[in-house]
């Protein structure tokens, strides 16, 4: 008899649910960032990516009016086929040369930009040698491709090249994040650079969590890092986070993204992105590439955080990113104290398994440019008493 797949599915939803594990969305109607109304209550966020506080900024919303009267709602088809728009041609440019590469390349989302850039280089019999804390969506692009996954220890260069070299016939990527996304961390990217150069590996970095934050005038961890686009051949970013709208692309050399458009399945076979929304992701470049203040207000914030925190004795990571994971290991625990705090006013996301490891739950903390620094000291106040509870 076969297996009863809604039997199957309520079977693993109960298990999350009597494990703690379940989650759901709970709508939300925003009001001025960083505060947003749920069930009635105002509650100030500290859990959103929107690091430079540009989701709601008054040009990106006019932009995207403008950019609706002019060219409507919809692309109405694929890139290839009528939906690549003047804005669309527009923003790749612009994002190219914000991150010094030749050419830059739209995706609707960042998992589905990392499905098609893997699945559009490698095959069957390739390696895909990867981070152990990369994103769920690079990890999902090697199953995809059909590529050997092969995964190293997080931030670890010696163990890249472990991996590389049991595989030394066969065409590799080697993928990382740049920031990870539940850790804050930066990858070791010059090692991974002169590693993937010496082992004749072509390296990608997802810089998701970094364009914007980082780097002159915000180009990310790699611009930081001092490599150009010959040591980091494959750039991914999105731009729903510190950019405040939605999509993703890929950077690189001329021919290398030119290849990708034509083979990237998760590029040739869906519409293309509004282009209003491009002329809103435009708007947000400038502000991001040149509000220097905006950032610098930034990692002042990060910095009296992380000094209140270390007071407190809080358990913080390692992180010198808007990413504040404050680790309390128990699912139990990390409930309980997003609980207590959203009691308090403030909303902070619990990170249980399976986004993390088992037995690694946490609050994952995020700072904004929207934040003030009496907020920020709001906030240490309560996780010192719910901390200390």
């Amino acid at each position: 008899m076969r297996p009863d797949l809604l039997a199957r599915l309520d079977v693993q939803t109960a298990h999350r649910r009597e494990t703690g594990l379940w989650r759901h969305a709970q709508a939300s109607e925003t009001a001025d960032s960083p505060w947003l109304v749920r069930d009635g209550r105002r509650l100030l966020g500290f859990c959103s990516n929107d690091y430079l506080g540009l989701a709601r900024h008054p040009d990106l919303a006019a932009a995207l009016k403008r950019g609706a009267d002019e060219a409507g709602v919809g692309s109405t088809a694929s890139a290839l086929v009528c939906g690549h728009h003047r804005e669309h041609a527009a923003l790749e440019e612009e994002l190219a040369a914000w991150t010094g590469r030749e050419r830059a390349l739209l995706f609707s989302t960042g998992y589905m930009a990392n499905l098609g850039v893997t699945q559009a280089l490698l095959a069957r019999g390739d390696a895909s040698v990867q981070d152990k804390l990369n994103h769920a969506s690079l990890l999902d692009a090697a199953a995809l491709a059909g590529a050997e996954l092969k995964r190293y220890p997080h931030a670890d260069v010696a163990g890249a090249r472990r991996q590389l070299a049991s595989r030394p016939q066969a065409a590799a990527l080697l993928a990382t994040d740049g920031v990870f996304s539940m850790d804050g961390d930066v990858a070791p990217l010059a090692g991974l650079a002169a590693l993937a150069a010496e082992e004749g590996a072509l390296l990608l970095v997802d810089d998701a969590h970094g364009l914007g934050v980082l780097g002159p005038q915000g180009a990310g961890c790699v611009a930081e890092a001092g490599l150009d686009a010959r040591q980091v051949p494959l750039l991914v970013g999105t731009l729903g986070k510190a950019l405040g709208t939605a999509g993703a692309f890929v950077a690189g050399p001329a021919a290398l993204i030119e290849g990708i458009a034509q083979f990237a399945r998760s590029h040739v076979y869906t519409t293309a992105p509004p282009p209003a929304l491009a002329a809103a992701t435009r708007a947000a470049l400038r502000l991001a590439r040149d509000d220097e203040a905006r950032r610098q207000h930034l990692h002042a914030l990060i910095a009296r955080f992380r000094r209140g925190a270390a007071q407190l004795g809080l358990p913080l990571s390692p992180s010198r990113t808007p990413i504040q994971p404050l680790l309390l290991g128990d699912t139990a625990a990390a409930l309980a104290a997003a609980q207590a705090l959203e009691a308090r006013g403030l909303l902070v996301t619990a990170i249980r398994p399976p986004t993390v490891p088992a037995g690694t739950a946490r609050l994952r903390i995020t700072l904004s440019a929207a934040h003030d620094e009496d907020q920020v000291d709001r906030l240490l106040a309560a996780l010192g008493e719910v901390v200390r509870a």
